[in-house]
């Protein structure tokens, strides 16, 4: 059934629109049931297009393109043996006027319709919408930053998907098809906006219009150069490192941002460039090689003059990884192997990477839930620690002996620290133990800990001296960051301690279940299902019923008691 494109229809959407904003339930479910049930006639999507283009009511424009996007995301794709839940007429129609309306509309709306052009572009790209590059270059010649930012945003949104597909030859040709009308007017953006950033260099606002659009060509550069290295870009290498490694050494004062949280501009845009720098670095080392130097001296010097606010943390991360990734390829080895280098690496970026911040420490109190995801289950990946840990690891690879010297002096210090003053030095020690953690840990599986260890750190002596008096002192709540260390310690080196202190630990585990800290007795927990889960040499579980036995008691008992403190409710043993 179709429903006219008449005032009197646009007027009934708008009032219908109108109601879903209700707070009011009785008002707002019975409007969203209505919308529903026309969504199937024709012309409905066209009705929201005009609406998000024509109404003189800004809410309801908003309204009209959330819905518009939504309506897209639910139908457009063509289920086998389904019936097309949008005709073709509709179809045809939205993409003739969706590109166009997109780069005319205000942000918030250009934002909705720039998702759906990614949804329909999915489906349709490139056999069925075959102009719809053409006709987003185009748009470049426009001049208007408001139009580019619109087109690249859209076209990242399309392209970031050939950062996650696997080869194959029809992605290949698509992403051809994509290089040869897209990759040379990129490239001329690119060069035309840093020119535009030196014209503009006193004016604040043209400066982070400028500033957004070299992210996203830096966001589509990495999509683009991800499944292999086009030849376009070879070609133009110098043009594209050159000005990555101007942008990497940029500092202008009407950037910078007073927000201690959230990354800036210049943050972002550096962060993605130290990305970019690491992908050439792994992928296309042979032809990256004469540019790398300059690129490892330009990140170490971003890194050593970098404070520790939240807001750089991706920054620092993403130029850490980009360390690690080129310290473990045999043919950049020349440039660590220097002991002053190596020194220079643990004492400036590693060390000071893996002091437990404020804001870790709150996420520790308040937000635990979120710091167990991170810390236990590795979804941490762009944490500075993890990507400190990362580098550790890195440089193991080649310089396994004069890294753990140099952190030997690192660790005994810190403990030294630590021992002066506890209450107010325990920091040092989580440090240490971190330390410790990542220059041990070689290879590591979720099920098993680590399976392989550098065998210069003493693992069970570490444990005894420093990890075991922690979890023996009879306050369960004290040093709670230290605690769940230690605790975190026998889960990652259960294989490596050896059994009889694995046993010394059991009881001690156990009565950190009554920890008030959320973490400290979620540790606990999953630490004693790791232990009693592990296996022995004859591949029966490692512990005996009988040395279990008498544990089982105050086991039981402490569980229940657990599982009635507050966040515990999810804790799962046994």
């Amino acid at each position: 059934m179709a429903m006219e494109l008449s005032d009197a229809n646009l007027q009934t959407l708008t009032e219908y629109l109108k109601k879903t904003l209700d707070p009011d339930p009785a008002i707002r479910r019975p409007a969203e049931k209505f919308l529903e049930s026309v969504e199937g006639n024709q012309n409905y999507p066209l009705l929201l297009l005009t609406l998000l283009e024509k109404s003189q009511d800004n809410v309801i424009k908003v309204c009209a393109s959330v819905t518009f996007k939504n309506y897209i995301k639910r139908n457009w794709r063509i289920v086998e043996d389904e019936p097309n839940k949008i005709c073709e007429a509709d179809r045809v129609a939205i993409k003739a006027n969706i590109v166009h309306l997109m780069l005319s509309s205000p942000e918030q709306i250009q934002k909705q319709l720039s998702d759906a052009i990614s949804i329909i572009g999915r489906e349709d790209f490139p056999q069925k919408w075959p102009d719809l590059l053409t006709e987003m270059v185009n748009r470049f010649q426009s001049g208007d930053f408001h139009v580019i930012n619109g087109v690249l945003r859209t076209a990242h949104s399309l392209f970031k998907r050939y950062r996650h597909e696997f080869k194959s030859n029809e992605l290949w040709t698509e992403i051809k098809l994509v290089l040869d009308a897209f990759a040379l007017p990129l490239t001329n953006l690119f060069k035309a906006t840093i020119e535009l950033c030196s014209t503009h260099a006193n004016d604040a606002s043209a400066l982070r219009i400028l500033f957004s659009s070299l992210i996203l060509i830096s966001k589509l550069f990495y999509s683009l150069n991800f499944q292999d290295l086009p030849e376009f870009f070879e070609d133009n290498m110098e043009t594209w490192m050159n000005n990555f490694h101007t942008l990497l050494t940029l500092d202008n004062k009407l950037l910078q941002t007073d927000d201690e949280e959230e990354a800036g501009l210049l943050e972002l845009l550096k962060s993605q460039i130290c990305d970019n720098a690491a992908l050439y670095a792994q992928k296309y080392d042979e032809e990256f090689q004469r540019y790398l130097p300059r690129f490892v001296t330009a990140i170490w010097n971003l890194l050593v003059t970098t404070g520790q606010e939240v807001k750089y943390d991706l920054l620092v991360s993403n130029a850490i990884q980009f360390l690690a990734s080129v310290c473990e390829r045999p043919h950049y080895k020349n440039l660590f192997e220097d002991q002053n280098t190596l020194t220079s690496i643990c004492e400036k970026v590693i060390v000071p990477n893996m002091e437990f911040r404020a804001a870790d420490e709150e996420a520790f109190e308040d937000n635990s839930e979120e710091y167990i995801r991170r810390d236990l289950e590795g979804s941490d990946i762009d944490t500075r620690r993890r990507a400190a840990c990362d580098l550790v690891r890195g440089l193991c690879k080649f310089f396994e002996g004069p890294v753990t010297g140099i952190f030997s002096g690192y660790v005994n210090s810190m403990l030294q620290e630590y021992a002066k003053n506890p209450s107010v030095n325990w920091k040092h020690k989580d440090a240490a133990i971190y330390l410790v953690t990542s220059l041990a840990s070689k290879a590591q599986t979720q099920k098993h800990g680590i399976t392989q260890a550098n065998e210069l750190v003493n693992l069970t002596e570490f444990f005894v001296n420093h990890i075991l008096p922690d979890l023996k002192s009879a306050n369960v709540n004290e040093f709670p960051v230290l605690k769940a260390d230690g605790i975190k310690y026998i889960m990652i080196f259960r294989n490596q301690v050896p059994k009889e202190h694995l046993l010394v630990s059991i009881p001690l585990l156990i009565n950190h279940l009554q920890a008030e800290s959320i973490v400290v007795h979620t540790y606990a927990a999953h630490a004693l299902e790791r232990l009693f889960t592990m296996r022995g040499p004859n591949s029966a579980t490692l512990f005996t019923a009988a040395e279990i036995a008498p544990f089982v008691e105050i086991l039981l008992t402490n569980l229940f008691k657990a599982l009635t403190l507050p966040g515990s409710s999810e804790m799962n043993i046994l």
